[in-house]
């Protein structure tokens, strides 16, 4: 089995990112995740834009399938967001990837892109590593 399709088995559980929000997973490997997110109207604010909690709840979502696939629990303990500008088109795309790896914490960066590959926001995540391996 390959780590994108172990993933994809562990974080189906992940029922807000997958069943309510619809993430889905593209590809994952140890410190690295791909994710996307098809707009629909349910993530439009009242001013007809993504809403920043989708666009976060998909950056979120990024940085636990990368800091956690066959590593120790990791959960977050601090993010940052940066939204740059209106996504464009139908869809979202979220890659996450260590900045620092470390025993107990770690750091990563995730870039969220539009439809038209602009970057539309970037994430600054801390994560304390637990003891319990996913």
């Amino acid at each position: 089995m390959s780590l994108t399709e172990k993933a994809k088995r562990i974080f189906a559980a992940d029922l807000y990112a997958t069943r309510t929000t619809g993430i889905e997973l593209l590809e994952a490997d140890e410190g690295y995740c791909k994710c996307r997110l098809q707009i629909t109207p349910n993530h439009l604010n009242a001013a007809g834009f993504v809403m920043g909690g989708a666009i976060f709840t998909l950056a979120d979502f990024t940085f636990a399938v990368a800091s956690n696939l066959n590593r120790t629990h990791t959960v977050s303990l601090d993010s940052h967001i940066q939204y740059l500008r209106a996504a464009k088109g139908p869809v979202l795309l979220a890659e996450a990837r260590p900045v620092k790896e470390g025993k107990s914490h770690c750091f990563y960066q995730i870039t969220v892109s539009d439809g038209e590959g602009k970057t539309i926001a970037l994430v600054n995540t801390a994560g304390f590593r637990k003891e319990s391996p996913m």
